[in-house]
């Protein structure tokens, strides 16, 4: 704010030091900075809004809005309080009011081009098209300038885009922008290259492929100079969309012979070509074969041009990977389509050992040849990996130990072929003894590749960390075989691989996906923070965190964790704005539709309605009827259990599944089969969640004085309505815990470095799902008696039967929390995270069972206050009281010893977590070496504090509810 330029005006010498301050971030002073200041000049409109801005910054945002209002219903037109304001309603997440306020403006300063842009970018701010459009015109009016006038064009392209009439959008919006663009173009005003690209876009949407193309080769595609080749893609786009594959053909050949390194252009020849083949296309006698020039139309003339390729490339300076990429992939097509023809290239696995040891130290060479592997047959894998190790240079110092890299390009080497040796499954055809000597192999030669690394930087990855990755596979692969021990020294060999590579973030990854399966959270917290994810990360990847924070019993860190990816979907709907105010401004019209396709996905993110979701959930259990009421705590997140936000239809996984590195065989990978099934997990999940929460969200409107024996009067009062949509809630809870119960009868098995399970298998088995679904009936039937009154007896029965069976089913779910978290057996350390998950789902479930019973508390004290009342009338001594109010007094006490004996079950666990002597575990197995041993200590006491921080928290909250119960007496 304090950049601003140099205006000749006494105001702005009296502003200065208020924007001073707010600078700074001294608001208080800045507020009565800004009071002495209207003292003196009651009407410096400026200073009312500067003040503003401190009181929205220090919490009084009523005050705030109240003042700015102010200023706004004057209509000012200085510069001063328009920028201030725009700020001012930035902060507070109303751009809506920026456009009224430019609005005004614009009126009393009609022929102001600096309002004008500011009243359409206020616009685009809020995705007002329309207005946009006419604003852009008005501006060109008064300032004829070409980005004005396409800034209306691009505002009609964003009009179509957003119809939901695609119709409309091809019969009006598009064809109007058309004809806009025309008339600058017959008028020879087109100055820019954007002003081509939003031309050329126009035709693109409209189909108008031909018309594309022409604009593109002819006189306008010479101002498309920004990108390299950027004529060449859009006219290759348009033949392809044109089917025009002789143009394709020779337009691809003529780049390849310019860059035969350029992959891109290979696939299209390779397309090109066999569609002339299956057209019989055969090139005219006389003329030209295409607009661009010669066509190859057979496989010899294939096999020739890539020859040549490979020819020339042995010519070249530098070696290119591409030409004898090519040839493999020419193989490839050829043997798909059943030809014979591929002897004429040769025989794959020797092109492939060709290959690799031209390009074998390059950290590319395994990914090159990883999409051709199924080229060779299975019968040739162990020939193909020793045909390779031979032509590796690896010295041994003594007779029977391992032979040795001598420099960094044979360690590449040596290392592209373990790779591969996993890749083809070699490794998991081994037995345990055989894994084990590899293992120990391959954390050798890891310990040895450290010696070339140690002039790297702490940011710089050490040369032979894929030995230490690899080999924790192979552990992860015995672990997974039932071999309890494999686990610990996959920690303990990627906390050493850490200690020499801090900033390897697959090391952290997959510590974080170890340690939580283990049920260990506290060390992933910070592992999660030194990765450092930027921006869309938090997305992709912050599935990790969010998933087994609050299930661990982790509360402050999911809280913590789910604030990170709040605030950024939060600051996306106004940065995104941003962006697109910023490609206005500078002509990247091509990029608009980008940013809100990318504000869309976002938006309709699944980990976004997921943290959404049990953020709340969340708060409601560490806070409702502890700090706050339930009811503040719902109207402070202003839920309604009428209103459903998740957008379930478009519901997109933005997860990336593949952020860890993997080099199974296809038959082990996960696969598009494993993804579908986990989205639909993960959204049944969501599902039942959020139909969770707004049942939660329900029982606060339920509790008004209701007049009893007046059912079919409190439709009018609202309330009955309430109670309708709990009970349409609880059908709809019904059918989602149908649907999920019967997707876990498939019993899918992930892969370890897959997508994580949901919760949702484990809220089944140990009985929480029963007690919830049995607590929300039984907020039917209370809701039931408090509008029939005490006379019913047999809803009193029905409730006391309720009470009765609830507690049943809590003790039930108490005695799965029961046993050790952490056990050694046989002097090898065991978790059971699943007693964990069953003690936060028992805390979860006791909490709705509390705001439940407030709520029967809220029915039943009116009933019995109006018997007390009745009693001292009559004078009698014993009006007998209704069984109801036995059964709730029964009920609370029942809860209160229930809740009483888990906490004391989990000062037990304390006291045993404490005890638990970790040191002296023989770590008798022989293949640990001594500095390993030091990192399994750490690791093993790392998972030893997790867990005893979990029991913490979850004993803390426990207690809290506890003393809520003893509030309940009627």
């Amino acid at each position: 704010m304090a950049a601003r330029g140099h205006v000749q005006d006494p105001n702005d010498r009296r502003l200065r030091p208020i924007y001073d301050y707010l600078d700074n971030g001294n608001n208080k002073m800045a507020i009565q900075q800004a009071d002495k200041l209207l003292k003196k000049h009651k009407d410096l409109h400026c200073a009312k809004v500067l003040k503003a801005i401190g009181l929205q910054r220090t919490g009084k945002q009523d005050e705030a809005y109240a003042l700015a209002q102010e200023v706004a219903a004057l209509e000012p037109t200085d510069d001063n309080s328009l920028q201030a304001l725009t700020i001012l309603y930035r902060e507070m997440h109303r751009p809506e009011l920026v456009t009224k306020l430019y609005e005004a403006a614009v009126k009393k300063v009609p022929n102001s081009e600096e309002y004008h842009s500011h009243l359409f970018m206020a616009y685009a701010r809020v995705g007002e098209y329309k207005k946009m459009q006419q604003a852009g015109m008005a501006l060109y009016k008064i300032v004829p300038k070409n980005p004005y006038y396409f800034w209306s064009v691009m505002s009609l392209i964003m009009q179509s885009i957003s119809a939901q009439d695609e119709n409309l959008s091809k019969t009006m919006f598009l064809p109007l922008a058309e004809r806009m663009v025309e008339k600058m173009v017959k008028e020879d005003k087109i100055e820019a290259e954007a002003e081509v690209e939003l031309y050329y876009m126009i035709l693109e949407r409209l189909e108008k492929y031909k018309e594309a193309l022409d604009v593109v080769r002819g006189k306008l595609g010479e101002k498309l100079t920004s990108e390299l080749q950027s004529r060449e893609n859009k006219c290759m786009a348009m033949y392809k969309k044109l089917c025009r594959w002789p143009e394709c053909n020779a337009l691809s050949r003529r780049l390849l012979l310019k860059n035969s390194d350029d992959w891109q252009f290979y696939i299209t020849y390779f397309d090109s070509v066999f569609q002339l083949i299956d057209e019989s296309w055969t090139p005219p006698p006389e003329e030209e074969h295409s607009l661009e020039g010669e066509v190859h139309y057979s496989i010899e003339q294939a096999v020739k041009f890539i020859e040549e390729r490979i020819t020339e490339e042995s010519k070249s300076s530098r070696p290119l990977r591409g030409p004898y990429l090519a040839k493999l992939e020419l193989i490839r097509r050829l043997r798909y389509r059943g030809c014979n023809d591929e002897y004429k290239l040769g025989d794959p696995e020797e092109l492939m050992f060709q290959y690799f040891k031209k390009f074998g130290d390059k950290p590319c060479c395994f990914t090159d040849l990883k999409v051709f592997v199924d080229l060779l047959p299975s019968s040739q894998y162990t020939k193909f990996i020793s045909q390779l190790l031979e032509v590796i240079p690896l010295s041994a110092t003594a007779e029977n130990e391992i032979a040795l890299p001598a420099d960094i390009k044979a360690l590449q080497q040596h290392l592209c072929v373990v790779q591969l040796s996993r890749l083809l499954g070699i490794y998991h055809a081994m037995d345990k003894k055989q894994k084990l000597t590899v293992v120990r192999e391959l954390m050798l030669r890891y310990r040895h590749g450290l010696e070339f690394g140690k002039s790297c930087l702490k940011t710089e990855l050490q040369f032979s960390d894929y030995y230490c990755l690899l080999a924790v596979h192979l552990l992860l692969d015995l672990w997974l075989e039932g071999e309890d021990t494999a686990v610990w020294q996959c920690l303990t060999l990627l906390e050493e691989g850490l200690s020499h590579s801090p900033s390897n973030a697959q090391f952290k990854l997959l510590l974080i996906r170890i340690y939580c399966r283990l049920g260990a959270f506290e060390p992933v917290a910070e592992l999660y923070s030194s990765l450092d994810a930027k921006h869309i990360q938090h997305d992709t990847i912050g599935y990790l965190l969010t998933r087994y924070a609050e299930s661990l019993g982790h509360y402050a860190a999911a809280s913590q964790s789910c604030n990170f990816a709040l605030r950024f979907f939060h600051s996306n709907q106004k940065d995104t704005s941003e962006y697109i105010i910023q490609a206005y401004k500078y002509g990247a019209f091509e990029k608009i539709p980008e940013f809100i396709a990318f504000r869309n996905r976002l938006n309709s993110s699944l980990h976004f309605a997921q943290v959404r979701t049990e953020r709340m959930l969340l708060d409601l259990l560490l806070e409702a009827n502890i700090s706050t009421s339930l009811e503040e705590s719902i109207k402070s997140m202003s839920l309604s259990p009428e209103e459903d936000d998740i957008p379930w239809k478009d519901l997109r996984d933005n997860r990336d599944l593949t952020v860890l590195f993997n080099w199974d065989p296809k038959d082990r990978d996960i696969s598009e089969e494993h993804r579908k099934l986990s989205l639909e997990e993960e959204t049944m999940w969501l599902r039942i969640r959020s139909l969770t929460l707004r049942l939660v969200s329900g029982l606060p409107t339920l509790s008004h004085t209701i007049q009893p024996k007046n059912s079919e009067k409190t439709a009018e009062n609202g309330v009955s309505s309430k109670i309708d949509t709990i009970r349409s809630l609880l059908q709809q809870l019904e059918a989602a815990v149908d649907s999920g119960k019967k997707f876990l009868e498939q019993k899918i098995q992930y892969p370890v470095l897959g997508p994580p399970p949901t919760r949702m298998a484990g809220f089944f088995s140990n009985g929480s799902c029963q007690c919830q679904t049995s607590l929300f009936y039984l907020v039917s039937d209370i809701y039931e008696l408090d509008t029939n009154g005490l006379d019913s007896a047999e809803i009193q029965e029905r409730i006391g039967n309720s009470f009765k069976s609830l507690v049943e089913r809590l003790t039930d779910l108490f005695n799965k929390c029961k046993g050790d978290l952490i056990e050694v057996r046989d002097g090898t350390l065991k978790t059971h995270p699943n007693l964990l998950e069953n003690l936060v789902f028992f805390v979860e479930t006791i909490s709705i069972a509390l705001w439940v019973s407030s709520y029967c508390d809220s029915v039943l004290r009116p009933f019995k206050s109006n018997l007390q009342k009745k009693k001292k009338k009559k004078k009698e001594s014993s009006v007998a009281m209704p069984p109801v109010f036995t059964h709730f007094l029964d009920y609370v006490t029942e809860l209160q010893t229930l809740t009483s004996n888990v906490i004391d079950h989990i000062k037990g666990l304390e006291i045993i977590l404490t005890a638990l002597k970790l040191e002296e575990l023989s770590l008798k197995d022989t293949l640990l070496l001594q500095e390993e041993k030091k990192f399994t200590k750490t690791v093993q006491g790392k998972v030893q504090s997790s867990y005893h921080h979990s029991v913490q928290e979850i004993g803390e909250l426990l207690k809290k509810r506890l003393d809520t119960i003893k509030k309940l007496k009627i």
